[in-house]
Parts: structure tokens; sequence; C-alpha cells
């Protein structure tokens, strides 16, 4: 099977990260597995676009748009979708680097037909320099990395995750894009979900769909110094509880929750175990990560327990955009 054409799609939003998407987009030319071109999409900072166009100008396989619906995470990647050309879209953070043969393992995953994602692994780069000692693996998603408990080696999967993930252009077709309603939108409250709902949706709408990780596929996602404190935890931990609300009121909480099951009454009881473990054998931080998942877990439900109140009767009624078959750019 000829291996398929792959775009990637840089969602970006600050010059505070100029040196970040530098970096990110060199990892994406740099791979053994070239990409069919890169986009760089731009949200809401006319200033950035501008500054970025400057930096890319003669080089035609990089190309800079603006957001083209409203200011968010997910209208930008569906921004990257429509103004794609690859068969295949990949899509990479903004603060992360990608290992030379990321796009390499993402394609071979499309050698099955029915294979309509493939996501990857995503390796934390410590502003400190290393794990903070209280800080639980199996909490590295509020980090946007990959965490303890996933399952290793190429497995199939309810989700993929979005800041390392890829997608069929068919799936799109099939499902409709990111729901502009859901994640992240340019609030401080660090929400998310949007990729877990797409992915719900796609499997409705192609039952024999298949969604894989490949833990080959790796990336290193830089987490800032205020991301590495209790604070910031305790936060995004409530904002993926009231994330899961919505996700759940979407798509309904037997698929919306399906994974987390497993998660809540199986990996963070053996992690509590594992911190309780480590503290009474005098292991650093042991104490302080069993406590730390504990916490993670009630404030977690607490998100939950408000986002489901607060939504209204009848189920959520999120936009969800179609992507267009046309090629033009959404600049």
């Amino acid at each position: 099977m000829i291996s398929p054409d792959i775009s990637v799609v840089i969602c970006v939003y600050t010059e505070d990260r100029w040196a970040d998407i530098l970096a990110a987009v060199a990892s994406v030319q740099a791979q053994s597995r070239l990409a069919r071109e890169t986009l760089l999409v731009v949200d809401h900072n006319e200033t950035l676009r501008e500054r970025l166009a400057g930096q890319y100008k003669e080089t035609e396989e990089i190309r800079v748009l603006a957001n083209a619906g409203p200011r968010g995470l997910s209208a930008g990647r569906n921004t990257g979708i429509a103004a794609s050309y690859g068969e295949v879209i990949a899509f990479l953070d903004d603060d992360a680097v990608a290992e030379r043969d990321w796009l390499k393992h993402f394609a071979s995953g499309y050698e099955d037909p029915r294979v309509m994602a493939v996501g990857g692994r995503t390796m934390p780069i410590w502003a400190s320099g290393r794990r903070p000692a209280w800080f639980p693996e199996e909490f590295d998603w509020v980090v946007g990395c990959t965490y303890k408990g996933l399952p290793p080696g190429r497995v199939r999967v309810r989700n993929v995750l979005g800041g390392n993930a890829s997608f069929r252009r068919s799936a799109f077709d099939a499902a409709g894009g990111f729901a502009t309603g859901i994640g992240r939108d340019g609030d401080k409250r660090p929400l998310g979900g949007e990729e877990t709902e797409l992915c719900i949706r796609l499997t409705r709408a192609r039952p024999d769909a298949v969604l894989l990780i490949d833990d080959r596929a790796v990336i290193h996602h830089r987490v800032p110094e205020p991301r590495e404190h209790f604070a910031y935890f305790r936060t995004r931990t409530y904002a993926e509880g009231l994330s899961k609300a919505l996700v759940a009121q979407s798509v309904g909480s037997g698929k919306g929750l399906e994974s987390e099951r497993h998660y809540t009454t199986r990996v963070l009881p053996a992690g509590v175990a594992r911190g309780l473990r480590d503290a009474l054998l005098a292991r650093p931080g042991g104490a302080g990560r069993a406590g730390a998942i504990v916490a993670g877990l009630l404030t977690t439900a607490g998100g939950y327990v408000l986002g489901s109140v607060r939504a209204r009767p009848g189920g959520a009624s999120f936009p969800v955009v179609e992507i267009p078959d046309g090629e033009e750019d959404a600049a």
C-alpha cells in the first residue's frame, strides 16, 4: 500500500513561544519521512501571523494562515484541515518537538485501511530540569503528556490525544471537524476534551473505524515552570472535570466516560498504593504523589459534578464544523 501524504498542522497563538514554534517547525522539517507541507495556524494574533509569514516567506512547504473561525484551538485545527492537501493530517503542539521518525510511525499505522486515527507518545520536558517529586506520572495529562496507565506498544484506543495525533482526511468527511464549544478558546481556564469528543463521534459515524496509539511516535513537550506547581495541577484537574461533563453531555456518559472508569478504579488506586509504599520506604515524594492523586481525583470529580449540574437538559449542542471539500487557503 502506498504511504499517504501527511500535512502537519501547528496551531499557535502567542509570540511568547516564538523559539518553541521555530523548534517545532524545525523538527517537522527534519523528519525521516517528510511531510507534504506544514501549516502554521495563528489564532487571532495578526502581529504573530505577519512575523511568521516573514520568517517563512521563502519556504514553499510551510504556510502561515490565520484562524478562520472563532478564537480557540478547535477552530484553528479546523482551519488547518480545510487548507491542507494531505491524505492524513497530523497535529503537533506549538511547544513540542517531534523525534525524527514521528511521521514514519504515523504513516505505518495507515497501512490498514480501517485505521482512521493514529496518536503517539508525548514526553515532558520539565522547565526545572526534572519531574517535581510530588507530581504523579498518572496525572501527566495535566501537562499535556502521556500518562501512566496507557498500554504500551501500538494499541487500539477510544481516543487519541490531541497534541500528538493524526487523522485520515476521510475521518473529517465522516464526522465533521472539531467542536468549537469544547476545549481551549483563549480563556484562562485550561479546558480540553475536544479530541475525545471528535473520536467518539467518529466511531459512531464509522463503526468499523480503528483508532491507534503507537508509542514509537514520540514528541517532547515543554512544561513551563508555573505548570510544575500544585496550583496549576488543581486548576487543570478541575477544568478537566468540567470538560468531561461537556463531552459526556455531547456524546453520552457511556462512551464519554468509558476509559475514565478504568483509570479511576484501576490506575489511580495502584498509583496511591505505590506512593504510600515509597513513603514507608522513605523514598522522596511518595506521600506527596499519593496525596496528589487523591486530590486530583477529587478535584476532577468536583468539576465534573458542577459541569453536569450546569448542563442544559436534552444534551449538548456544540458547533461541529463541516470541513469543506475545496482546497482554498484559510488565511
